[in-house]
């Protein structure tokens, strides 16, 4: 057995010769490093551990427009082997074809004696979480703590959503009823759908389906994309993919990754969130694990840079939240929130701050890194100032002026007090606050929206009081938020002509056509719960998030885990409802283990970052015509 290597090199746009090798020290170079760093078309630098023999070849076929390169048995079976050479790397080039090639993944789980599971943490110490196995009883038990039957029933249902591909785990199905005789997409694994899995993973101490999932996600990247002859961002993440077996010739058979990035999902709308997702769990799989390698590889750094480019490409907007369609998150149907939703705002900050922490800062990135500060800074004001509501600024929108023409304006987005809401007036307490859904000219979108609520304050969006009225928000108004399952994906579900002209007369998001509160029109999520979790344990609130954790647990287990609730107080299982889905279980799972577990869990959010709210592009900026608010509104941000 020998080392070989091989370069799969793109023939467009090449700076390297056909006929060029780079050995590990090149690779490890800074020159190397910086000349793979281009903004256009960059290439994708994947390393994995292989050893093949002479005999072995990287098979090819044609499928799909896209040739795709496969090794993935030769892979597996020449793991067994390569334990004394595991350090030795081979680097594939690729940049638009799929490299359909397994990394191998040299995971760093030690086994005891004992049964005791600890994960590395890069360092040679292990991490928090210890599960031990009571082999008298068989029971798990985590941190001292033994695991409840209904926590029993989750992991087994988790365990058996798990996807292999060439033999290792790579994610979780989105549901997994064995009665579903026609599960549509829900047989996939969606990027959005398995962070609450990878988080529940990671807490457990079982590192390798994240780390292979960001992986596989990170090849997908640069899969060429096309819809009706037109090719969207190179750093668009697939919103799912499925594992396929395909025939090769002489009736051998492979695996293969099929990904969607949007080509065939409903309505055809390009999942915006998934590489904001991507990033995000890229960021709590080193601070679980301690593994920060994977964030420095040179590949996986590409592939943040990517997404960011894509992101901060500079448009015709005027506004430093990012424009984005209808159906382009976890609402991924027509719901009204086209424009400048707060979930991906919410999700957009976090991501953003993910990656201030997570990128290497040379002369190759410092352009980035500074167009990073300034956005969080200006994204942060924005939000902070525009979208918030609580009695104070619905009282001062209901005394607006209109059409204000001057830089000095109070309505700047020439809002008409009409627009209020009845049921807003009476609705929100004096102590409490939220974001609204949506700002956009002579549009405020007043529907709470839990999921970007809740990251703003996972992430610091929000000012600490903000954070703390948003929570208090939630506890007033809990039989209207939480009722009998929580939590409610947004308040108040759209009616009647509301419903008819906004969704566009969905009949998924209606009980029926004078009935409303039905999955994404004001319908129940549980797998909202470890969000919502996670907000409480900020904040300081753990016992509104025991409270929901508990008000959830019997019920799930016994309504056979389903994807939604209906009815306005989420009273009954969703009329299309999926039962075994994933995310419901994995969010119970994640919720529970935090809950045992502040100490892990505060690794998973950010504190106020008041550097930010310093840095502001206007005073870098050389116009006569800038005009800043910030100070005058400098006393609300800063509390």
């Amino acid at each position: 057995m020998k080392q070989a290597f091989k370069f799969f090199i793109s023939r467009r746009r090449t700076i390297f010769s056909p006929t060029t090798r780079y050995c590990r020290e090149q690779y490890n170079s800074p020159n190397y490093r910086q000349i793979n760093l281009s903004n256009e078309y960059p290439f994708r630098i994947i390393p994995f551990h292989r050893l093949i023999n002479n005999n072995t070849h990287v098979s090819k076929c044609k499928l799909g427009g896209v040739v795709q390169y496969r090794g993935c048995h030769s892979v597996i079976s020449s793991l067994t082997s390569a334990t004394n050479n595991v350090n030795e790397s081979k680097f594939y080039v690729q940049k638009n074809g799929i490299i359909n090639v397994k990394p191998l993944v040299n995971e760093e789980n030690f086994v005891h004696e004992e049964g005791r599971v600890d994960v590395n943490n890069g360092n040679g110490n292990s991490d928090n979480v210890v599960v031990d196995k009571d082999k008298s009883e068989g029971n798990i038990v985590i941190n001292n703590r033994i695991e409840s039957d209904v926590e029993k029933e989750a992991w087994g249902l988790l365990r058996n959503a798990v996807v292999n591909y060439c033999g290792s785990p790579v994610g979780t199905v989105a549901a997994n009823d064995p009665n579903d005789k026609m599960p549509l997409n829900y047989d996939q694994v969606f990027v959005r759908d398995f962070v609450p899995s990878a988080l529940a993973f990671l807490l457990k101490g079982e590192g390798e389906i994240v780390k292979n999932f960001l992986l596989h996600n990170l090849q997908l990247q640069s899969w060429e994309k096309t819809v009706d002859c037109y090719s969207p961002g190179q750093g668009l993440m697939p919103a799912s993919f499925k594992v396929r077996t395909v025939q090769l010739d002489n009736n051998k058979f492979e695996e293969i990754l099929d990904p969607d990035f949007g080509e065939s999902a409903i309505g055809r709308v390009a999942p915006v969130d998934s590489g904001l997702w991507w990033i995000i769990l890229l960021r709590a799989y080193g601070k679980l694990t301690g593994d920060y390698a994977l964030q420095e590889r040179v590949d996986v750094q590409m592939g943040i840079k990517l997404i960011l480019n894509l992101c901060l490409t500079d448009g015709f907007d005027m506004f430093p939240s990012l424009l984005v369609t209808d159906g382009s998150c976890m609402i991924d149907r027509r719901m009204g929130i086209h424009g400048h939703p707060l979930e991906i705002q919410a999700l957009f900050y976090s991501a953003l701050r993910s990656s201030r922490e997570m990128l290497s800062v040379n002369d190759g990135t410092k352009n980035l890194v500074r167009a990073i500060n300034n956005r969080l800074s200006a994204l942060s004001f924005h939000i902070r100032q525009y979208y918030w509501v609580d009695m104070k600024k619905i009282n001062e929108i209901y005394r607006y002026k209109t059409e204000e023409y001057s830089t000095e304006a109070t309505n700047k987005f020439n809002i008409y007090p009409e627009q209020i809401p009845i049921w807003l007036m009476d609705w929100v307490p004096e102590e409490g606050g939220y974001m609204i859904g949506n700002l956009q000219p002579a549009h405020m979108d007043f529907r709470f929206f839990t999921l970007g609520n809740l990251w703003s304050i996972v992430s610091s969006l929000g000012t600490p009081k903000q954070n703390e009225a948003i929570l208090n928000l939630i506890e007033t108004k809990w039989d209207a938020l939480v009722g009998n399952m929580p939590l409610k994906i947004c308040y108040p579900a759209l009616e009647y002509e509301d419903w008819s002209i906004i969704t566009g007369s969905d009949p998924k998001n209606t009980i029926k056509l004078a009935s409303p509160w039905s999955y994404h029109n004001g319908g129940s999520w549980p797998t909202l719960l470890w969000q919502f979790t996670l907000a409480c344990m900020k904040m300081g609130r753990t016992d509104l998030a025991e409270k929901a954790i508990n008000l959830a647990e019997n019920r799930l287990v016994a309504d056979r885990w389903p994807e939604y609730y209906d009815t306005q107080t989420g009273k009954f299982i969703g009329k299309q409802a999926r039962l075994y889905q994933t995310w419901s279980i994995a969010g119970f799972l994640t919720s529970r283990m935090l809950v045992q577990n502040p100490d892990t869990a505060s690794l998973l959010f950010w504190e106020e970052d008041y550097e930010l709210l310093e840095i502001c592009a206007c005073a870098i900026g050389k116009s006569s015509r800038t005009k800043c608010s910030r100070g005058a509104a400098k006393s609300q941000i800063l509390v």
